[in-house]
């Protein structure tokens, strides 16, 4: 059983999930998110089930795969392939936002080993809280928009999306993604703004796998508007992208005066880092 325990001085809230304890670290035999496997019995194109391992009680944790090809990348899926995700996350998000005891859907996903991705086919996870997070319930709260103005630390503009490089970021490589005329969430997205999306972040995926020419280790989360009746009427959807890596091959640990202090120092520059996932493209 998970708890949740907050504590009292900070306010941060910690889930407490023993049984996660017990969880394999890598699948002993075969892949099970392969078609034929533990997961996917039968042949799909994108797929969804709840976690075996759920970080939380009241089946509000599920797997989501991207495709039935274990060597896939999400730029290698292409708009099409991308467009499947993007509506199978829309789906979920209905419909666990449809519940009383859920008020936020968090979509998130990491690949590579380096942030803790124990299986390599391309999946991503959701989280149904009974709770907004605080951090995002600062990101989506009134007044809150995406960079208008990124000048130098643009990646690319299309259809009416943008991508950047956050001002401060606190990993050495961060680009954030959002429309550039306000979405609250994915269910309320139409056909256009979902191709548009999905075309967004295979462009972006695919500069990324560029920059360092092989495989970017990665986590990817979607902000949207949470599910609670109101308070969150201007919500801004964006996708926050961050990765360890300052170099190819070389990962950058959080010191300890960093998370003692929750001030962090970042060694790559956000414009000259954004100066070069541009001209990948």
């Amino acid at each position: 059983m998970a708890e949740k325990r907050v504590d009292a001085d900070l306010g941060t809230i910690v889930h407490v999930v023993g049984s996660r304890q017990a969880r394999p670290n890598l699948p002993s035999v075969g892949c099970p998110f392969c078609v034929g496997g533990l997961e996917a019995p039968e042949p799909y194109d994108v797929r969804w089930f709840s976690n075996r391992w759920p970080a939380m009680d009241g089946d509000r944790c599920e797997v989501v795969l991207y495709t039935s090809d274990h060597d896939a990348t999400l730029p290698s899926l292409g708009v099409s392939g991308v467009r499947r995700v993007v509506d199978l996350w829309a789906e979920r998000t209905a419909e666990l936002g449809a519940r009383d005891d859920v008020d936020y859907v968090l979509a998130f996903e990491n690949r590579g080993a380096e942030v803790g991705a124990t299986i390599a086919h391309p999946h991503g996870q959701i989280y149904a809280y009974d709770h907004v997070p605080q951090r995002q319930a600062r990101r989506l709260c009134a007044g809150w928009t995406p960079d208008p103005h990124p000048g130098e630390r643009l990646v690319t503009e299309c259809s009416g999306w943008r991508a950047w490089v956050p001002f401060a970021p606190t990993f050495p490589l961060a680009v954030e993604v959002a429309p550039v005329e306000r979405l609250a969430d994915l269910p309320s997205m139409g056909d256009a703004d979902r191709n548009a999306l999905s075309a967004m972040l295979v462009d972006v995926f695919g500069r990324l796998d560029a920059l360092f020419d092989q495989p970017l280790p990665y986590m990817m989360w979607l902000n949207q508007r949470p599910t609670v009746g109101d308070g969150y009427d201007d919500a801004w959807f964006n996708i926050e992208i961050v990765s360890p890596w300052r170099s190819a091959g070389v990962q950058r640990f959080i010191a300890s005066a960093e998370v003692a202090s929750e001030e962090f120092f970042n060694p790559v520059i956000p414009e000259d880092l954004a100066g070069r996932i541009r001209r990948l493209g």
